[in-house]
């Protein structure tokens, strides 16, 4: 639920939105829409259930192209809703979410992931645990072997089995991760309005420039960012050429207000 307004409530104070939203979200997800927006094929493997809120999940992404696994079909779970709050003025958002800690005993058997299609690359953002180590060896298993990239805005205690298995790490600038846990073999850092940095898995380091924007919404651009980054990478860009689609992507996610309203401008060129 996304509310854009010109100004921050204080305490107990009530304030009126100027614009409202509703769509489903969460990194992964939104990935998926940027992917499939792309012309990818997209296959979001999580739980939504049978409940309300999941049918208006399953909705918005479809209606944008997404396949989805649900590993709580026919069950009614209680799905988390993120409260978001867009400044009017600057575009920049507030999260407040219990992100996917309403639900547990939420996994996928390597059985029902062998009727699901092979990926080329496999996106894991980490928010259902189990779900993500499970995916994480199965696709580890897979001959070939798909590329496994870790969407890592912030940090979760699952990172620690997951990091060091990816072959691409994707963090935000202020993510740290505690010593002693095992690196990816490359990385890409966002720096917000800053260049991006990355170094790929052969120890070659570079920085790729975000032009300069009317920035109008900034929610979801890192999400945007790594749905690019996966549809280029699976194409076979190499990494510095993947993260410059990024930007692109990304870069052009920030001018349009709203969830979904930016990818009518969005292209595969």
């Amino acid at each position: 639920m996304i509310h854009r307004s010109a100004v921050r409530p204080g305490p107990n104070q009530k304030i009126t939105a100027v614009r409202q939203d509703v769509s489903a979200g969460g990194p992964a997800a939104n990935a998926a829409v940027t992917a499939a927006t792309l012309g990818a094929r997209a296959l979001l493997i999580s739980a939504m259930g049978s409940g309300p809120v999941g049918a208006a999940a399953r909705g918005d992404l479809e209606r944008h192209g997404v396949e989805i696994h649900d590993t709580a079909a026919g069950r009614e779970i209680p799905l988390a809703v993120s409260a978001v709050l867009v400044d009017d003025e600057t575009g920049d958002r507030s999260v407040v979410s219990p992100d996917a800690t309403l639900a547990d005993g939420l996994d996928v058997t390597p059985a029902e992931l062998d009727t699901l299609p092979r990926p080329d690359v496999v996106l894991l953002d980490g928010h259902h645990p189990d779900l993500a180590r499970s995916v994480l060896a199965y696709a580890s298993a897979l001959e070939p072997r798909p590329l496994i990239v870790l969407d890592a805005g912030r940090w979760r205690p699952v990172f620690a089995d997951l990091m060091g298995e990816a072959d691409v790490t994707a963090r935000s600038a202020d993510f740290r991760a505690p010593a002693g846990v095992p690196r990816s073999r490359a990385t890409v850092a966002t720096h917000g309005a800053e260049q991006v940095t990355w170094c790929d898995g052969d120890g070659r380091r570079g920085t790729s420039d975000v032009p300069a924007v009317d920035v109008r919404d900034t929610l979801g651009a890192g999400d945007a960012f790594h749905g690019a980054l996966v549809v280029a990478l699976a194409q076979g860009a190499g990494l510095e050429a993947a993260v410059d689609e990024a930007v692109r992507v990304a870069s052009l996610r920030v001018q349009y207000i709203g969830p979904r309203t930016w990818l009518e401008n969005l292209s595969c060129a």
